[in-house]
Parts: C-alpha cells; sequence; structure tokens
C-alpha cells in the first residue's frame, strides 16, 4: 500500500512529533530557490539546503546540526574557527517514496570564522559515497543498520575541553541509521492500518564514529549484529535477553519498555576527577514506546563511549502542558557560571536541557527547558524559545537545539527551523549575559531593500 503524500506519511508515522517531516512534494524549489518571501521575514538563518540544481546530498532538506568552537592549544593567538557537521536529504535520495520522510540522509561538514556566515566542505571524506559528505551510507556492510539513512546526534572531543583543539584530539560522532527493512505503519500509529502498509528505515538505531581531524571517520562495530551501539529494546530479541537483567547502581532493577526505534543520541561525558571510576557517559535518544506509541526521551550510560547500558525511559510528555503530545531531540549541557575577570565559564551543579516540546493544540515544536541535579530526573520549565512570527521561515516549528557558550557570557544556540510551506533551515538565537528577554533571534545576515 502507498499513502498519498509525504506529509500523510508523516502524520501517520510521527504525527504532530515529527518535526520537520511534513514536506510538500510542490514545495521542492520553492524550498531552495533564493530569495523566497519565507526567508526574508528573518535574517537568523546561517545555513540552508543546497540547490535542487546541484547534485549534492543536502539538495532537498537540512537538520540537526551540532556546532564546535575550537583553537590550538599551542597557539593562543590562532584564529577561533567553528565547526558544523549537520545531516541532509537529496532529491534523488527522497525519491525513495518507501523510506520515512525526515531530513536524515547523509551526514555532512561546514566552517566558520564568525560562527554566522558558513562554507560547506563540497569534497567530504573520500571513503563515503558522495562528494561533500562525512558519514554516508553504509555500503561496505550490507547488515548495516545505517544502509539506508543516517542521521546526525553528537559529535564529542573527549581528549580535550571543548574549546581547545590538542594534537592527537579524537572524535567521537553518535548518529543513527536505518535499513531497507520494512516495518508496519501501524505500529507506529494509533490509527488502523493496513496490513501491507508498510514502511522502511524506520526502526532506527544509534552507532558511532572516531576521527582524528573531523573530517574522515571511521565506524565502530557496536555489540548488536548490524554494528550499532544502541538498539531500541525488544523483550523477543534473543540477543537482548540479558537486558532484563540489569540493575542500577542502586541495585534496583532497571525498568525498560519496549521501543520502536532510537534515534537523535546527546552525548554528555560525566568527568569525576576525585574518583576516575565515576567517570563515563550519559547518552539520551529520542524514541516511541511500543505499548503506548508515547514519543519520549530514554537514556544510557556507558563507562568508554562505545559500550552502552540502557536505563529506560527518563522523560516523557506532560498532558495538557505545550509538550503534551511528545518530547524529543534534546541538547544537555552541565551547569556552569561565566566568569567576568578570567571571561571564562566554570562548571556548576546539575544539568540543563533544551528539548523539542510538541502542543497538543496546534501541533507544533517548540524549544523547552528542563533541569537536573543527577541528570536522571529532570524539572521542566516550559517553554523558552517559540516558533517564528506567520510568515517567517520557522513559523510551522522550531527543535533540534545546541548551545555554544560565548567568551563574553552570552550563549548561542543553533537549531532547525520549518516553515509553512515544509522547508528547512538552520538559524541562531542568543541568550545575553543576565538578560531579562530569553532568547532572541540573532541576525546572521544583512538584507538590502529592494530598490
Amino acid at each position: 500500500m502507498k499513502l498519498d503524500s509525504f506529509r500523510d506519511l508523516s502524520l501517520l508515522i510521527l504525527g504532530s512529533a515529527g518535526f520537520s517531516l511534513a514536506f510538500h512534494p510542490i514545495a521542492i524549489n520553492k524550498a531552495c530557490s533564493r530569495p523566497t518571501s519565507l526567508f526574508a521575514v528573518n535574517n537568523n538563518v546561517v545555513l540552508r539546503p543546497s540547490s535542487p540544481d546541484e547534485d549534492v546530498f543536502d539538495n532537498l532538506k537540512i537538520g540537526s546540526c551540532k556546532v564546535h568552537r575550537y583553537r590550538k592549544e599551542n597557539d593562543p593567538d590562532s584564529e577561533t574557527e567553528y565547526v558544523m557537521w549537520y545531516h541532509g536529504r537529496s532529491v534523488q535520495q527522497d525519491s525513495d517514496k518507501s523510506l520515512p520522510p525526515l531530513s536524515t540522509g547523509r551526514i555532512g561538514r561546514a566552517t566558520s570564522k564568525n560562527g554566522l556566515s558558513w562554507k560547506k566542505d563540497t569534497v567530504g571524506s573520500a571513503s563515503e559515497d558522495m562528494k561533500g559528505v562525512a558519514i554516508g551510507l553504509n555500503e561496505e556492510s550490507w547488515w548495516g543498520f545505517d544502509t539506508a539513512h543516517a542521521g546526525l546526534g553528537s559529535v564529542l572531543l573527549p581528549m580535550s575541553t571543548p574549546a581547545v583543539m590538542t594534537e592527537g584530539g579524537v572524535y567521537l560522532m553518535y548518529y543513527m541509521g536505518g535499513t531497507f527493512e520494512e516495518t508496519p505503519i501501524g505500529d507506529y500509529v494509533d490509527k488502523e492500518m493496513p496490513a501491507d502498509a508498510m514502511i522502511k528505515g524506520m526502526k532506527m538505531k544509534i552507532g558511532v564514529c572516531v576521527s582524528q581531524d573531523g573530517q574522515t571517520w571511521g565506524r565502530v562495530e557496536g555489540d548488536d549484529p548490524s554494528g550499532a551501539c544502541l538498539s531500541p529494546y525488544d523483550a523477543s530479541d534473543p540477543n537482548m535477553k540479558q537486558l532484563a537483567q540489569l540493575r542500577d547502581d542502586t541495585g534496583i532493577p532497571v525498568k525498560l519498555e519496549e521501543e520502536l526505534y532510537v534515534g537523535w543520541p546527546e552525548v554528555v561525558p560525566i568527568i569525576d576527577e576525585e574518583d576516575s571510576e565515576n567517570s563515563g557517559f550519559l547518552m539520551y535518544y529520542s524514541t516511541m514506546t511500543k505499548a503506548d506509541k508515547v514519543k519520549a526521551i530514554g537514556h544510557a550510560i556507558s563507562k568508554d563511549g562505545f559500550r552502552w547500558e540502557p536505563r529506560g525511559i527518563c522523560f516523557r510528555p506532560s498532558p495538557g502542558t505545550m509538550d503534551g503530545a511528545g518530547v524529543a531531540r534534546c541538547t544537555v549541557v552541565r551547569n556552569a557560571v561565566f566568569d567576568d575577570e578570567s571571561s571564562t565559564w566554570n562548571d556548576a551543579r546539575g544539568y540543563t536541557m533544551l528539548y523539542e516540546g510538541v502542543s497538543e493544540d496546534d501541533g507544533k515544536h517548540r524549544i523547552m527547558k528542563a533541569e537536573s541535579v543527577d541528570g536522571k530526573t529532570w524539572v521542566k520549565l516550559g517553554v523558552v524559545f517559540d516558533v517564528g512570527e506567520d510568515g517567517a521561515w520557522d513559523s510551522a516549528g522550531v527543535g533540534s537545539p545546541n548551545i555554544l557558550r560565548m567568551d563574553d557570557g552570552s550563549q548561542r544556540m543553533y537549531y532547525t527551523g520549518q516553515g509553512s510551506d515544509g522547508s528547512t533551515a538552520i538559524g541562531v538565537a542568543k541568550l545575553a549575559m543576565d538578560s531579562s528577554d530569553g532568547w532572541v533571534r540573532e541576525q546572521a545576515s544583512i538584507l538590502f531593500a529592494d530598490s
């Protein structure tokens, strides 16, 4: 069975929690042409899909970026460099109507001197399947979890602080992928669906890659037969029987719910300088529970960043609130306090999460905030960044937040926005130090009036 449009499939699979899924085929040229009235409303866009005339991986949709800001450790006078990784999908890849209508496809890279004006890497890794691609489709392992599409999660440089590039530093990239395996669309929706209504690539799994330069990556084979390091929990899977016996640090059995997919991993290093045995990694990921089809955020733990143990759902939607229809795609940072004298950020107790909350009223995604002392139990604080005004490029939804702390005490947030025509782009917002205005859209380009 085939559905009539991308939008129909979007709403059926992930409902209102399918941010950047609802894409109208008639808007392909409109979404990518320059300029358009949608993009002219706000000038805080920093990255857009490439032209549909270009034979590249991101000429249809882009999303979920991660940005790092570096300077050389042995050269304090060196210029700061910004590096962005993001995923995108091409018109050609999207022509396969059996795949989920996401912005995932392949992962690319861009660079900048100021974090606002970006240049895409058009060369990419020589080992991948397309030019300009950092991580492409897995063509070497037919059994791999990432043969149909791949999407970005986190990029870490755990051998140094996030702001300093050391010699010999090793990057870790966490990403998700899907295969051409078919699963019933009815698994993901509350509506009754025909038995032959199938979709490919929705049973996503999470993997990890390593790199010495952030440009050429090598996949690390995980414990799952597909090479993934984390898979959706399935009680009937013989490879997962041991997970039913898991216990947490206090000896209490871990409650695991069956999941339909795992994706958009956000990984946070946990550093205990007094006792290295307590150091490790926390992963947060987006999922959908199998029993009640709730869009939630789960978490997992790891000692080395490669072998992961699930710890169950840690964050759920709250009915009757602005995230009542689902929660997804979060970024988590350790709290920090800015010191004016040294112009540095110092770690503080606890964690802050920015995440996508989906409204039960209008189905739009907004960026919301939560706080936690231990990274496991969270207190929600509501919406911190709303959709754009009518006609704006991000009027239909905002999400996939990524935070950078700046040298002046301000914070910058990169996010994915969606317009009313289904077009996607990456924008930027700013939170000034001690500001009462909250997050505001940051000017990224100068618009000239028509003569």
